[in-house]
């Protein structure tokens, strides 16, 4: 229904652009947006300000979005209607990004509610609350069945993720998408409504309801991968230091002004694990940390001595041999503790540790759990939990969500914002469609380009939808200072400021405003009409 309503919208788009075509014969175009953390985000904003000022905006029937600009495209659907006064909505979005942050005492409170509001607890919950955060500038408690109204006049969101287990394994079908009305694998075509995605299944039915997740979570599912796993780790166990060196603001929002002197015990058991656990990381000695840590522990016990976990020497240099023994160690840490301290925030904390040695991201009751339905692969049946990640991690483009059969896209407008090479994810997505045996055009760069990028690509062929390439840094916008552009937008770096904002919407608009007469033109040669 929606599709239908929207090809009139296009149609008279086109009309504008001189492009005069019958209802039937309008053609389906998806925006697809790459991740790039803020970077994406800000990016995809200026683009979208500029399809609108030179008139394509309303020519598109999809925008999908991976990592950081579903960020965005969270903030856009905020407001019905956006894209009809996307200017004033732009103005909104800059000023928040450019406000304070959001209070830790907010933060703290959401993190709170995620961990008691749920049955499953993973690391997506702590990134939402107090990374995402950080960024955004924003606690957004909506969810998508009620930020989108059917008789929308903007294009269709999709927000995309994988299923971390077929990641994995490298079979099945791992590109998931969530839109207004249904979560589930893109290619293979299983879906559940998108406010029963999370809840308990069996066999088809719904045995247990669970919170439909809420879009500041949402963000985190699309946006976790904002660096290598390593600095990643050690950016976590920073944070949850932050977190816990906030004594006295814990300490007020349990209640307890004057609290037991254990308690005070507990918290620097918690702070010396965490120190412990960072020094492991960096390579450096932490016996200084484990000897506190066990003398803190007996004084806990009256004089008992506490520790199952026996004092030995760790050997750094074996990184996999230390993850193993930190895990072991803070797991009798926190085995330790829960006995006294079964209560928040310390029942979080020794959730945490198991979540971040196991490394669980985006864990969900699975609704395709114990089904039995001939046209999905077996692999798909065979668990009650499955793990949702950032899309990045294997194609930083969602373009397995627009290549959809039904969604019968005859143009995708690629929008990249990723680090590095930016052929990367059209060239991965050229090669990962051969292998499905997915309509694709075949991917040729020049050589050169890619460390010196032009503004503008098109790759087309028989039977296969046209893909314009667009590159967020190139010669044309940037000059000779691409690298330096490239230093300055940082996937992971603190939230920009206001000035760094207006700088990269105004290059990422002028990809747009210098290319509208050549978009035209693939437009106009999709719907066959004469030049």
């Amino acid at each position: 229904m929606f599709r239908v309503r929207r090809r009139n919208t296009v149609q008279q788009s086109l009309q504008k652009l001189g492009l005069r075509c019958s209802v039937d014969e309008v053609r389906n175009i998806a925006l697809v947006g790459s991740g790039g953390g803020e970077r994406a985000m800000v990016g995809l904003l200026g683009s979208l300000v500029q399809l609108d000022k030179v008139g394509l905006l309303d020519s598109i029937l999809y925008l999908s979005g991976v990592s950081g600009s579903t960020w965005c495209m969270a903030s856009l659907y905020q407001e019905p209607d956006w894209s009809t006064k996307l200017e004033a909505v732009k103005d909104k979005i800059i000023q928040r990004l450019s406000g304070p942050a959001v209070s830790w005492g907010d933060a703290f409170a959401k993190l709170k509610k995620y961990y008691y509001e749920k049955d499953i607890f993973s690391l997506t919950d702590f990134w939402a609350a107090m990374v995402v955060t950080t960024f955004v500038k924003e606690i957004d408690e909506r969810t998508l069945t009620e930020q989108w109204n059917q008789q929308s006049k903007d294009p269709f969101p999709i927000y995309t993720l994988i299923d971390k287990q077929f990641k994995q394994k490298k079979e099945g079908d791992p590109w998931f998408e969530i839109t207004p009305h249904e979560a589930g694998f893109s290619l293979t075509g299983a879906f559940v409504g998108v406010s029963s995605f999370g809840s308990q299944f069996e066999k088809g039915s719904m045995i247990k309801k669970q919170p439909e997740i809420d879009m500041l979570y949402l963000q985190a599912l699309c946006g976790s991968a904002l660096a290598d796993g390593e600095e990643i780790l050690k950016f976590i166990w920073q944070k949850i230091k932050d977190l816990f060196e906030k004594k006295k603001n814990i300490l007020e929002e349990m209640g307890k002004e004057d609290p037991d002197p254990s308690i005070d015990k507990c918290f620097q058991v918690i702070l010396d694990l965490v120190d412990m656990n960072l020094c492991v990381l960096d390579g450096k000695d932490p016996s200084a940390y484990d000897k506190s840590i066990r003398t803190t522990l007996t004084d806990l016990a009256g004089g008992i001595t506490q520790l199952i976990f026996p004092e030995g020497k760790l050997d750094l240099a074996d990184k996999e041999a230390a993850k193993l023994y930190m895990e072991s160690y803070s797991t009798d840490v926190c085995n330790n503790l829960s006995v006294r301290f079964s209560f928040w925030p310390f029942d979080f904390f020794y959730s945490f540790c198991r979540c971040i040695f196991q490394w669980i991201w985006g864990r969900k009751y699975y609704f395709l759990n114990n089904m039995t339905a001939k046209p999905v692969p077996i692999p798909l049946l065979e668990s009650e939990m499955r793990d949702y990640i950032d899309a990045g991690l294997l194609l930083n483009s969602p373009y397995f969500s627009v290549l959809r059969k039904e969604r019968n896209i005859n143009l995708i407008i690629s929008l990249d914002f990723s680090d590095g090479d930016p052929f990367t994810t059209v060239k991965e997505a050229a090669k990962m469609c051969k292998e499905r045996n997915i309509p694709f055009p075949e991917v040729i760069i020049p050589n050169g380009h890619s460390e010196k990028p032009k503004d503008f690509y098109v790759f087309k062929g028989q039977n296969v939808p046209t893909v314009i390439h667009i590159p967020l840094f190139n010669v044309v916008n940037c000059g000779d200072d691409i690298e330096a552009w490239r230093n300055k937008y940082c996937t992971f770096q603190g939230a920009y400021s206001a000035e760094m904002i207006t700088d990269l919407i105004e290059v990422a608009g002028k990809n747009i405003t210098n290319n509208k007469a050549k978009v035209v033109e693939e437009i106009r040669a999709i719907i066959g009409l004469p030049v």
